[in-house]
C-alpha cells in the first residue's frame, strides 16, 4: 500500500511539473476551424490561379500577373489572421474554464519557439516571391510551418509534434510534384488541421 501511494504521489508530481512547463490550453477546435479557413482559402486561390484571365499557361508553367499575386497574398493573409484570432479566442475560453493563465512562461516559450522558424520561412518565401520563384512557395510554407510546430511542441500538447512532422513530409513530397502545390497546401493546412484538431478536441477539450 505504501509503495502504491508513493508511486501515485510521484505520478501526480510529474503531471504537475508537466502542466507547469507546457501550454495545455491550446484548443483542438481552433485547429479544425483553421483547417476549414484553409480549404476555403485554397478554393479562392484555385479560382484566382486557374480562372483569372490575367494568368496564362498550364499548371506546371503558369505565368501569374502581379494583380493575381496580390490577390493570393490577401487570401493567405486573411486565412492566417482568422486562424490566429480563432486560436487566441478559443484558447482564452478554454483557459478560463480551467482557471489557467493564457499568457505565462510556457505560452511565451511556445510563441517564441513557434515564431522563429515561421518568421524565417516567411521572410525567405517573400524573397522567393520577389525573385518570381513561385513554384517553391507552397512546399516551403508547409516545411517551415512543420518545423515551427515540431520546435514548439515541447511547450504544448504532444500531438502538435506529429502535425508538424506530417506537414514536413507533405512539403518535401510537394517538391517532387511542383505543379500540384495548391493541392498539397489544401491537404496540409486544410485536411491535416481538421484531422489533428479533431483528435485533440476529443482527446483534451471534452474532458
Amino acid at each position: 500500500m505504501e509503495n502504491e501511494k508513493y508511486l501515485n504521489d510521484i505520478s501526480e508530481i510529474k503531471n504537475m511539473m508537466n502542466q507547469s512547463s507546457r501550454f495545455i490550453s491550446l484548443s483542438g477546435l481552433s485547429g479544425v476551424l483553421a483547417g476549414i479557413y484553409s480549404l476555403v482559402g485554397a478554393w479562392f486561390a484555385y479560382k484566382t490561379i486557374y480562372f483569372d484571365t490575367t494568368t496564362i499557361g498550364n499548371y506546371k508553367n503558369l505565368i501569374i500577373s502581379e494583380s493575381a499575386v496580390i490577390k493570393l497574398f490577401i487570401i493567405a493573409a486573411s486565412v492566417l489572421i482568422l486562424s490566429i484570432i480563432t486560436g487566441i479566442v478559443l484558447s482564452v475560453r478554454k483557459a478560463s474554464k480551467t482557471e489557467d493563465k493564457v499568457w505565462n512562461v510556457s505560452s511565451k516559450r511556445l510563441v517564441i519557439n513557434f515564431g522563429i522558424p515561421l518568421a524565417t520561412g516567411g521572410f525567405f518565401i517573400l524573397f522567393l516571391i520577389e525573385k518570381e520563384i513561385l513554384s517553391l512557395v507552397a512546399p516551403l510554407t508547409l516545411i517551415f510551418y512543420g518545423l515551427a510546430c515540431v520546435n514548439a511542441s515541447k511547450y504544448t500538447l504532444g500531438d502538435v509534434r506529429y502535425l508538424g512532422l506530417t506537414m514536413i513530409f507533405l512539403g518535401l513530397l510537394s517538391t517532387w510534384f511542383l505543379g500540384y502545390g495548391l493541392l498539397f497546401w489544401a491537404l496540409g493546412f486544410g485536411v491535416c488541421h481538421i484531422l489533428y484538431g479533431s483528435v485533440m478536441y476529443f482527446k483534451y477539450d471534452r474532458n
